[in-house]
């Protein structure tokens, strides 16, 4: 399957074609445009919502919730192992190119936020779904498209991702503990079946204990390891900027290299375009009770993800005299950079920090496919039986896969759910724009932030009884 199907599509996408370097910065520029830079304009507003604690409506779930979920799908491999692949395969110039690709993914994260909102639906147990599914089927009425994504997304997020993130964990507690691989895929398993099968609810709680604290763990290590060797510091940034470029001796002729490694890995790692954080979003009753409001809230989490623990990581390896090799790495790349601060319990610490960070990834990622089985009438007991056995066979099979073999099935899994939803929300612009200026005069003018779907011009239908008329 590799061979045939799996090799040549990820060439397409990700390889000589680059189609999808290029269709992820078109989607970037064209909502950095049309919603006027709010990624830059609106900064500071992201984090005024989060103090708007609780929920508008007791089925769902809150701001702070959905954040904490969408942020423990992307707090992953992509943050750790990602970044050290970047570096290895881009150099220090990957890591320029991470920053751009977030900043530009901030606004189609807000864009494709907004749209999970709106078209969210209540399943039979009355919470909200919904996802690129939902708002293609309600807003452009083309069910057979988003079939195609849901499809993707069983694939990717279903099993294929869970299944590289258990590769990461193994590898980690492998080369750190030795741990077999196959006790690791076990183990993992069965923890994670604990969570999963109390619901989007319990997995929301989960992720609000713990990826503050992960994520607020591993910030404070990188800054007492920028503290340590303070001094490098200006010139490690400047060699990010000219490596970017191919300014340097290092990166001369690597400059290819540099953009597609970097781009790659931070699309991976704060997954802006690909269709995954609208299933966090819709679950969401935030306030404001307004799509937007949850956009902003997803916004925040590209920029905590990539800007912030991306740049964590890059700060660790880079500081450690890590380069280019030219050759895919992974994991060992940034166990040996801690190390090389703070000898074996750097080793430990990493080992400890990719469990955790992997694991809430694996977690949110059944949470993420499970929301499709409502949209396929599956969400019952035999449906979410099957679809549970599905996923947690992946896990095992995941951490006895090799590295790269679960690396390229993720990619293709994620360049094929980018693509058809990139389309979605372009055609969905509109009714993006309208929202936006909607929650916008209502701010300016101290009016009741609440959305009623008669005051603002959307395309196709959303689903009874969510919106206030």
């Amino acid at each position: 399957m590799s061979e045939f199907i799996v090799g040549p599509m990820n060439n397409l996408l990700w390889g000589d074609g680059q189609l999808l370097i290029y269709v992820l910065l078109f989607a970037g520029v064209w909502f950095s445009v049309r919603l006027r830079l709010i990624q830059l304009r609106e900064f500071t507003h992201m984090f005024k919502l989060l103090k708007k604690e609780g929920k508008s409506d007791p089925q769902g779930i809150s701001s702070f919730q959905a954040l904490c979920t969408g942020l423990s799908a992307r707090v992953g491999t992509g943050n750790l192992a990602g970044v050290a692949m970047a570096i290895s395969l881009g150099g220090s110039g990957a890591v320029f190119w991470m920053w751009v690709i977030a900043l530009l993914g901030m606004a189609t994260g807000f864009a494709e936020s907004v749209l999970g909102q709106l078209y969210k639906v209540r399943d039979s147990h009355k919470e909200f779904r919904g996802g690129p599914a939902y708002y293609i089927r309600l807003g452009l009425n083309q069910k057979g498209l988003a079939v195609l994504f849901s499809l993707c997304l069983f694939l990717g997020y279903g099993a294929s991702f869970s299944a590289m993130q258990a590769n990461t964990i193994a590898e980690a507690l492998n080369n750190t503990f030795a741990i077999s691989t196959s006790t690791s895929g076990i183990v993992i398993a069965a923890v994670a079946g604990v969570i999963v099968m109390g619901g989007f609810k319990r997995i929301a709680r989960f992720a609000e204990l713990v990826v503050p604290w992960m994520g607020l763990a591993f910030v404070a290590t990188a800054v007492i390891i920028a503290a340590m060797n303070f001094t490098q510091l200006p010139a490690l940034l400047l060699d990010i900027v000219l490596s970017a470029f191919g300014l340097t001796e290092a990166s001369a002729g690597a400059l290819g290299a540099a953009i597609k490694s970097g781009i790659q890995r931070g699309m991976y790692s704060n997954e802006a375009g690909a269709g995954s954080v609208p299933h966090a979003a819709a679950g969401a009753a935030p306030k404001p009770n307004h799509p937007v409001a949850q956009g902003y809230i997803q916004m925040l989490g590209v920029f905590l993800d990539t800007i912030v623990l991306c740049s964590c990581t890059a700060v660790v390896v880079l500081l450690a005299g890590v380069g280019s090799s030219g050759e895919i790495a992974g994991i060992g790349v940034t166990q040996y950079a801690m190390s090389v601060h703070f000898g074996d319990y750097g080793d430990d610490f990493i080992a400890a920090a990719i469990t955790l960070f992997a694991f809430t990834s694996v977690v949110a990622n059944y949470a993420y496919a499970e929301s499709n089985l409502h949209f396929f009438h599956l969400d019952n007991k035999w449906g979410k039986g099957a679809y549970t056995a599905l996923y947690l066979c992946m896990v095992v099979w995941g951490a006895n896969a090799s590295l790269k073999e679960a690396w390229n099935l993720a990619d293709m899994s994620l360049g094929l759910m980018t693509m058809v939803n990139i389309y979605a929300i372009i055609q969905l612009t509109p009714t993006i724009v309208n929202l936006m200026q909607d929650y916008a005069d209502k701010r300016r003018a101290g009016k009741d932030m609440e959305f009623r779907r008669s005051e603002v011009n959307v395309q196709g239908q959303v689903a009874e009884g969510v919106w206030k008329d």
